[in-house]
């Protein structure tokens, strides 16, 4: 449905950084930086797998209601693994890994603060 989505945040390279670290296992890396200025000017910044950027970063004021983004999974391995990354990266865990019945019966995610405060997650569906 959605090609893309994005938004402000208070610090891009910040944000950037956690999402390129905390959501590689689901090969998510920077794809594209779009000058906003002169150089050493913050850069509005497209994250994706494949590199196709469908996750963009943008300088500007954040949010102040929280935002809430889930990113898909392969499997339950790789919801784990944002896990283990997110608590190396010293990231805040809402919620760890586990099934969340109340979604459904195989709604597997961990649930995580980003800088900017906002609630992001990594989730895998089973049927």
């Amino acid at each position: 449905m959605f090609d893309h989505l994005g938004f402000p945040c208070r610090d891009v390279e910040t944000s950037v950084a956690f999402y390129s670290a905390v959501f590689a296992p689901l090969g998510m890396a920077v794809g594209l930086r779009i000058p906003t200025g002169p150089p050493g000017a913050p850069e509005v910044v497209g994250l994706g797998a494949g590199g196709h950027p469908a996750f963009w970063l943008a300088p500007g004021e954040p949010v102040t209601q929280e935002l809430h983004v889930a990113f898909a999974a392969p499997d339950r391995a790789a919801v784990d693994a944002v896990h283990e990354a997110a608590r190396a990266h010293g990231a805040e865990v809402l919620h760890a890994p586990r099934i969340f019945p109340e979604y459904h019966p195989g709604y597997y995610a961990v649930f995580l603060r980003d800088p900017d405060g906002h609630n992001v997650e990594a989730v895998h569906h089973t049927f």
